[in-house]
C-alpha cells in the first residue's frame, strides 16, 4: 500500500487577472494594465516547477488592486487582491509555494504571508468538502 507522504500533491494553479486595472478607467496605447505587469514580473521569476502561472481575463474584484488566484487539486481556494505589481511578485511567489505544500490548502496563519493575512477576498472550498 502507497504511504499518502509518498503520493505527489496536484499542482499550484496561479491565476493572475491580467486586465486588473486598480480603479483606473484607461491606460494609454503604450501602457501595460498593472495585473499585466504583475503578470509578466512573475513569470520573469523562477516560478517552482509544481505552480502553474496562468493568466486569466478579469476576477471581477477591479477596484481592489492586482487580484490573483490560488487552487489546485482538493484544497480550498483563495482570492487574494490589493498586490503591487511591483513589490508583490517574490511574496506572491513564496505565498503560492506554501500553499502547495499543503494538502487541503489551508496555510497555516503564522506562516502565511502578511499580505495573504489582510487581503484575502474569498475562500472557497474544494468540490469534495471533507467532513468537519
Amino acid at each position: 500500500m502507497k504511504d499518502q507522504a509518498d503520493t505527489p500533491l496536484p499542482p499550484t494553479e496561479l491565476l493572475v487577472c491580467v486586465k486588473c486595472r486598480r480603479g483606473r478607467a484607461t491606460v494609454a496605447d503604450d501602457e501595460r494594465w498593472p495585473g499585466q505587469m504583475l503578470f509578466d514580473a512573475l513569470a520573469a521569476l523562477p516560478v517552482p516547477e509544481e505552480i502553474r502561472l496562468t493568466p486569466v481575463a478579469c476576477l471581477q474584484n477591479c477596484d481592489q488592486g492586482c487580484t490573483v488566484a490560488l487552487r489546485g487539486g482538493d484544497r480550498w481556494t483563495y482570492v487574494f487582491a490589493n498586490l503591487d505589481e511591483v513589490a508583490d511578485p517574490a511574496m506572491l511567489l513564496d505565498g503560492a509555494a506554501r500553499y502547495h505544500a499543503t494538502e487541503n490548502g489551508l496555510i497555516p496563519w503564522r506562516e502565511r504571508p502578511e499580505h495573504f493575512k489582510r487581503n484575502c477576498v474569498a475562500r472557497i472550498p474544494p468540490l469534495e468538502v471533507p467532513n468537519v
